[in-house]
């Protein structure tokens, strides 16, 4: 089984960059700054997602600690993807094997809903349906990846700026250089924001982080 990529995450005091690494080390800096009075506020990014996260420091430090790397592992896990979580909120579960000695190949049974000539299309191609289904989502995996690279780190550079620099002057100008992929514009209409910010922002934009 291939180990989890390590989840990366970063600390900021107001637009003070505080601590940058594994979630536990930045609920201790998220303590230690609230303990000693930070001027905030003390918000801890998920740099996957740019997003905040709420961590509970209370406790002794251990305690928080271990709770923070469950927290982490957590995040890490794989999620069902939009449209796979079934009614009542229930996950669908992996396919049985369907025969002794047959690969276990991780295939998952869900509902796909089209029209008759969709169907008809798919039963006509070698392999049928699900075959068919496989190769054309790999296809598109494969002719979408780097514009899906982009959106991704376009959107989680943007939900950073949100949380932490929306009343940053040129902050709709960036944002709209962001989203059109312009990172030279963005760039420049960051210029004059906090070093950390705007290192962080730009970092979080790269598709290539």
């Amino acid at each position: 089984m291939t180990a989890l990529m390590p989840r990366h995450f970063t600390t900021f005091d107001g637009h003070r960059r505080i601590a940058s690494g594994p979630l536990p080390d930045n609920a201790l800096a998220l303590r230690r700054a609230l303990d000693h009075g930070a001027a905030g506020p003390v918000l801890v990014f998920d740099d996957c997602t740019g997003r905040s996260i709420d961590l509970d420091t209370s406790g002794t430090e251990d305690e928080m600690l271990e709770r923070s790397a469950v927290r982490a592992a957590q995040l890490a896990a794989p999620h069902p993807a939009a449209g796979e979580v079934g009614e009542g909120g229930d996950v669908p579960q992996t396919a049985e094997p369907r025969g002794r000695g047959r690969p276990r190949l991780g295939v998952v049974s869900r509902e796909v809903t089209l029209l008759p000539r969709h169907w008809e299309w798919l039963a006509a191609q070698p392999g049928g349906a699900s075959v068919a289904l496989r190769k054309l989502v790999e296809q598109a995996r494969r002719d979408h990846a780097g514009k899906d690279l982009s959106r991704a780190a376009s959107e989680r550079a943007y939900h950073f700026m949100v949380a932490i620099a929306g009343d940053l002057a040129g902050f709709e100008e960036a944002s709209r250089a962001l989203f059109a992929r312009d990172l030279a514009g963005f760039a420049r209409q960051i210029a004059d924001w906090p070093a950390d910010v705007r290192e962080h922002a730009l970092r979080l934009a790269d598709s290539n982080g």
